[in-house]
C-alpha cells in the first residue's frame, strides 16, 4: 500500500523507528506516545532517550537558568544513593529527618534567626514552594489580626504588596489564595521596590510586604532595611501591623557569604519570614527550597498538620508531600563538605566572574549595564539608544546560540516593557576560563551582526528568517 509522504512523516515523529546501532533490537517501530507491547532491553531504552536529547543545550551554557548545572561527584554519587528515600517519612528516615533539621539550623544561624528564641522551618520542593507558605502564613495571620480588631475582612480582598520586578510564583500565589496584587512599578531611576511609594499600597487589608534579594529580571536587591524602618513608622500609627516576607531565592544564600554586614534578615524587627533556593546560590541540584519564620508565632497552628504516618506521628507544614529525599541530602553536603569559608570562596569567585563579564561587555561602548554582578552575580544589559545598530538583542541572542551560549533577551516588567535587556547568569561553575571564551563568542557575534546584510523594516526583498537576516 503507497503511503503519503505527509503520512509517512506523521508515522515517522510518533516512534522511534530508526534502530540503534549495534544492538540487535526488533524491527517492529517503538511507539512514543503509548506503551510498547513487550520490554526493551535496558540499554535500548537508555540509548533511545539518551538520543531523544542530544540536540538539547549543554546545560552549563545556559545562561539563563539560575539553577545549578554542577555538584561534585561525591555528592552526585550520596543522592543518587538516597532517591529511594521519601522526604516526608520521618519515622522511617529518622536521620535523614535530622540531617533537614541540621540545615535548617544552619540557615537560621546565617540570617540570624538562631538569635531568636523560637525560629522553625522547613524544606520545600523549590523557593516557589516556600514562597507560597510564606504568602499563605503572611494572610492567615493578617485575617486573625484584623478579626480581633473588628475589621469586617468579608469587605474586601486583602492585598499583598511587591515591586513589579516579582517572580511569577507570587503571582500564582495571589490568584490561588484569592489575594489583591499591588504592584510598585519599577522606573528608570528605582529598578528595586520604590520606598517612596511603598505606602501608597498599604492599608488594613495588606496581608504583608515581600521584598526581593535579587529581583530575577535585574538582579537588585530591594532596600529591606529602609522598608523595615518605613513599616516601623507605619506600625507605630497604626492598629494594624504589617509586616515583610524577603523572598531571597537568590540573594538568601549569597549575600550572607558576600555582604554579611547587610542587614536584611530577621536582624530587623519587621522581617518575619524569609525563602531562599538550595539550587541556586545554595549550590544544590533542582530542587530544593528553604523558609524560615524567626518565631512560631508568625507561622499560624492552623497550617502545621500532624500527620500520622508509617508507625509515627509528624508535625508537616509543607505543601508537598511525598518526594525524594536526596535533594537535602545534597544541601546537607554542602554545608558540610564547603563550610563557611568554602561558600564564601565560590560565590566571591562566581561574582568576580560576574563583574568582569559586566566590564567587558561595557568596553564595547554599545550596551548600557543595568546590573554589573556585584549583588548576586548576574550581569544585565539594554542597548544604548545611541549604539545606532540595525540589530537588536533578540538578534544578539540568537547569534550567540551559534556557539551554544544561552542568553535571552526579553522586555523588563510592566511600566517598563519597551526597555529590552539581556541578562547573564553566573553559577559556580562557570570559571573565567569560560567566561572568556563567552566574551570572545560574544564580541564576535557583535561584528557578525554588523557584517550582515539585514533587511529594512517593513521591506521584503528576499526570504528572510525570524531575525531578519537575508539567507
Amino acid at each position: 500500500m503507497l503511503v503519503s509522504r505527509k503520512c509517512q512523516e506523521e508515522q515517522l515523529q510518533n516512534v522511534y523507528a530508526t534502530p540503534v546501532m549495534g544492538s540487535v533490537a526488533s524491527d517492529e517501530p517503538i511507539p512514543q506516545y503509548t506503551l510498547p507491547e513487550n520490554p526493551l532491553a535496558p540499554e535500548i531504552a537508555y540509548r533511545l532517550i539518551k538520543d531523544d536529547l542530544i540536540d538539547e543545550g549543554n546545560a552549563r551554557q545556559n545562561l539563563a537558568t539560575f539553577c545549578q548545572s554542577y555538584m561534585e561527584p561525591e555528592a552526585v554519587k550520596l543522592m543518587a544513593e538516597t532517591l529511594e528515600k521519601n522526604a516526608i517519612d520521618k519515622s522511617e528516615y529518622p536521620q535523614t529527618a535530622d540531617l533537614e533539621n541540621r540545615c535548617v539550623n544552619i540557615i537560621a544561624d546565617l540570617w540570624h534567626a538562631a538569635d531568636q528564641d523560637d525560629f522553625i522551618g522547613t524544606s520545600t520542593v523549590g523557593s516557589s514552594e516556600a514562597c507560597m507558605l510564606g504568602g499563605m502564613a503572611l494572610k492567615f495571620a493578617w485575617r486573625k489580626r484584623a478579626a480581633e480588631k473588628g475589621l469586617d475582612i468579608q469587605a474586601r480582598k486583602p492585598n499583598l504588596v511587591i515591586s513589579s520586578g516579582y517572580q511569577v510564583c507570587w503571582e500564582k500565589f495571589c490568584v490561588y489564595w484569592d489575594i489583591e496584587m499591588r504592584l510598585v512599578p519599577l522606573d528608570k531611576n528605582h529598578m528595586s521596590l520604590n520606598l517612596g511609594r511603598v505606602l501608597e499600597f498599604v492599608d488594613d487589608y495588606t496581608i504583608g510586604v515581600v521584598a526581593i534579594m535579587g529581583i530575577t529580571y535585574t538582579g537588585k536587591y530591594d532596600d529591606v532595611e529602609g522598608l523595615n524602618n518605613l513599616l516601623e513608622e507605619y506600625n507605630n500609627s497604626h492598629d494594624l501591623p504589617v509586616y515583610i516576607h524577603v523572598d531571597g531565592a537568590s540573594g538568601g544564600m549569597f549575600a550572607p557569604f558576600i555582604y554579611p554586614d547587610l542587614e536584611w534578615d530577621f536582624r530587623l524587627k519587621n522581617v518575619v519570614s524569609i525563602n531562599t533556593s538550595g539550587h541556586k546560590y545554595g549550590l544544590v541540584y533542582p530542587g530544593v527550597g528553604w523558609i524560615l519564620w524567626k518565631d512560631k508565632k508568625y507561622l499560624p497552628t492552623e497550617l502545621i498538620f500532624n500527620v500520622s504516618y508509617l508507625g509515627g506521628s509528624m508535625p508537616t507544614m509543607a505543601i508537598n508531600f511525598s518526594r525524594s529525599a536526596s535533594q537535602i541530602i545534597g544541601q546537607y553536603y554542602n554545608f558540610l563538605r564547603y563550610g563557611r569559608q568554602g561558600y564564601i570562596s565560590i560565590h566571591q569567585r562566581t561574582r568576580d566572574v560576574a563583574v568582569y563579564i559586566a566590564a567587558e561587555i561595557e568596553k564595547t561602548g554599545l550596551f548600557e549595564i543595568y546590573n554589573d554582578g556585584k549583588n548576586i552575580p548576574i550581569v544585565c544589559w539594554t542597548l544604548r539608544e545611541t549604539a545606532n545598530k540595525p540589530w537588536s538583542l533578540y538578534d544578539l541572542a540568537d547569534r550567540v546560540r551559534m556557539n551554544g551560549w544561552q542568553v535571552p533577551a526579553y522586555p523588563l516588567p510592566e511600566n517598563m516593557a519597551d526597555c529590552i535587556i539581556q541578562r547573564v547568569v553566573v553559577r559556580q561553575d562557570f570559571n573565567m576560563q569560560i567566561a572568556t571564551q563567552f566574551i570572545n563568542d560574544f564580541n564576535q557575534a557583535i561584528k557578525e551582526l554588523d557584517a550582515a546584510k539585514l533587511l529594512v523594516h517593513g521591506e521584503d526583498t528576499g526570504n528572510k528568517g525570524p531575525s531578519g537576516f537575508i539567507h
